[in-house]
């Protein structure tokens, strides 16, 4: 419907940077790194070991969480956000991959750049398109939050869906 897929191109289209960023930036400062991630870095001393170290990020933001192993696994960087929308985990990589009858986790890469559209495609019709019910701003906030896992962007995405809407309404 016009309303699933303005939120499927709204989201989408944030998450990637306007259809432009097919892996995940983790070149943050350390006062981007409290902003953004401060439940993972709650002091200015522990961000400023790990500032503008994207695998070290990934590593440590995303271990012993969505099908991956702790911080010296390198899990995190290796199933860092890809594609699309971000696909973010082993546990995430391998259910795509078996959807597509492909081992996803032994080649991520594929995510940004062979799959970056089908496989936020999936993500979204697995996870969140039961979400997609109107047109309203609080089917946004939930739509975020089951893309994003917070609410990081919402005004932007809010702003797209409108966008998208108006254009496939």
């Amino acid at each position: 419907t016009p309303v699933r897929a303005a939120h499927f191109f709204a989201q989408t289209g944030h998450e990637s940077g306007e259809f432009k960023a097919f892996a995940e930036n983790l070149n943050y400062s350390a006062k981007g790194l409290r902003g953004v991630f401060g439940k993972y870095f709650p002091t200015d001393v522990i961000a400023a070991q790990y500032e503008r170290q994207p695998e070290k990020i990934a590593n440590r933001v995303y271990a012993n969480r969505m099908g991956n192993g702790d911080e010296s696994s390198g899990d995190g960087y290796k199933f860092r956000g890809r594609g699309f929308i971000q696909l973010t985990g082993k546990d995430n990589y391998t259910a795509f991959g078996k959807s597509i009858n492909e081992d996803i986790a032994s080649k991520p890469e594929l995510v940004g750049t062979q799959y970056a559209l089908l496989s936020a495609a999936w993500f979204f019709s697995k996870n969140c398109l039961k979400k997609c019910v109107d047109a309203s701003d609080a089917t946004v906030l939930a739509v975020t939050k089951c893309v994003n896992g917070g609410t990081i962007g919402l005004e932007d995405r809010k702003k797209h869906f409108k966008e998208y809407y108006n254009l496939l309404a």
